[in-house]
Parts: C-alpha cells; sequence; structure tokens
C-alpha cells in the first residue's frame, strides 16, 4: 500500500468525497420527501375540523394557522371585479378559472374560486355566462393560497380575462380590504360552474426521484472506482503474464 502512486491516492479521495457528497445529497432529498409528507399530513388533518364561519375567519390573528381549514361564509358577491383565469384545465378540458370576491357579513372581503367554466373556441375574447346572484349567499369552501400562477409576466395583468392574478396588485387595483388567502369554493356544479378542483400536490415525487439518481450515481461512483483501481490493473496484470 505504501507504494502505491500518487495519482492512486488521489483518484481514491475523489472517489470518497464524490461517494460522501452523493449519499448525502440523496439522503437530503429524502428528509425533503419528508418534511412535504408532514405538511401534507397536516394539511389533511387540518380538512377534518369543523368548518370555520365568517366572525371566526376575520378574527383570525394569523391566516397561516387556519389555511386550508373548510370554511362556511355568508356575504355578497362584487360582480364589478370578477376575474377569469385563462389557461386552466378541468377533465382536461381547458377554459376558465372564475375568481369573484365576496364581501363578508362581517366587514372584508376574501377572494373566492368559485369554479371552472369552458371557454369559448371560436372568440377566446368572449366572457362565459357565470350566475352571480345580486343577493347575500352562503359559500361553502376551503381556504386556500392565492391562485397559483401558470406563468411570470412583467407589468401587471388588467381586465377580466388574466392569466394570472396577484393578490397584492388586485387589492390596490380595486381598493378592496381582501385578506391573505382565497377560498376554493366546493360542493355541486352550480352557477355554470364545476368544482372538480385537482388534489394538493406534495411533490415527493420528485425528491424521490432525485434520491435514486443520486445514489445511483454513488454507486456507478463505488463500481467504477472498484473496477478501474483494482479489479482491471489486477486482469492487465493476469494478461501480461
Amino acid at each position: 500500500m505504501i507504494g502505491r502512486p500518487r495519482q492512486f491516492w488521489l483518484v481514491s479521495l475523489a472517489a470518497v468525497l464524490g461517494i460522501v457528497a452523493t449519499l448525502a445529497l440523496g439522503q437530503w432529498q429524502m428528509s425533503r420527501a419528508a418534511q412535504k409528507l408532514a405538511i401534507h399530513a397536516e394539511i389533511e388533518q387540518r380538512g377534518t375540523l369543523p368548518p370555520l364561519g365568517t366572525n371566526e375567519l376575520v378574527a383570525a390573528a394569523d391566516t397561516r394557522q387556519v389555511m386550508y381549514r373548510r370554511v362556511v361564509l355568508r356575504g355578497t358577491w362584487d360582480a364589478r371585479h370578477i376575474v377569469f383565469l385563462d389557461n386552466r384545465q378541468m377533465r382536461g378540458v381547458p377554459g376558465f378559472y372564475v375568481v369573484t370576491p365576496l364581501k363578508l357579513d362581517a366587514g372584508p372581503v376574501v377572494l373566492v374560486e368559485r369554479g371552472w367554466v369552458q371557454r369559448n373556441f371560436l372568440q377566446r375574447d368572449r366572457l362565459p355566462a357565470v350566475v352571480t346572484p345580486v343577493t347575500p349567499v352562503e359559500v361553502r369552501g376551503r381556504l386556500a393560497p392565492a391562485p397559483a400562477k401558470l406563468y411570470e409576466f412583467s407589468g401587471a395583468e388588467a381586465g377580466a380575462i388574466r392569466q394570472n392574478l396577484d393578490l397584492t396588485r388586485f387589492k390596490a387595483e380595486t381598493g378592496l380590504p381582501l385578506l391573505d388567502l382565497a377560498v376554493q369554493q366546493t360542493g355541486e356544479p352550480a352557477d355554470g360552474l364545476l368544482r372538480e378542483w385537482p388534489e394538493i400536490a406534495t411533490g415527493i415525487e420528485r425528491h424521490y426521484g432525485y434520491a435514486f439518481q443520486w445514489w445511483t450515481l454513488s454507486a456507478l461512483i463505488a463500481v467504477l472506482y472498484a473496477w478501474f483501481q483494482f479489479i482491471a490493473p489486477q486482469r492487465k496484470r493476469r494478461h501480461a503474464r
């Protein structure tokens, strides 16, 4: 062992560092998956809690603590500020998510993702017919973050049809006292809208995939090291005799 060339030790050191690093990176990905599983379990647990009423929601000091809770809210739709979020799919068909501010009886306003409606494929700028009652309504749903963005555009979007809806910009644009969350309305189809919302994605499969890739790379480094540093030289010496 003492007589090994300097190159052998440099390659050995590089192999050890590579194996340790890839093993650690794979373990880190597994820990990230475990964290997301815990978050998903908490979301599921919150969904089993009794629904919050209007007053309880308004009184919540930290909206993050009530996120994903079920709610039963009473209020009035603000039909002046309906937004149709474009390029959203349901049942594999492109259309709009219809978002409408709901003025709560207790005072503030909350954005409600009321459901999905199919778009007019011949007239892309034609708004679909959506029933919006002018009398007070009761909305059942679950609390959620602001509507997810599909793409990031420079500048603020305006008009009824938009690609994305930034809550802070929309609050400044409308002057409404919006809460820092949204509601996904649940229940049977109504007002011309479907409400088959996608399941909350955890993304754990991606972390499992990355962990497998890192550990595969770790095994590959070990195999290549053993082959080129030990097996191949021994085979060469045997054939040279």
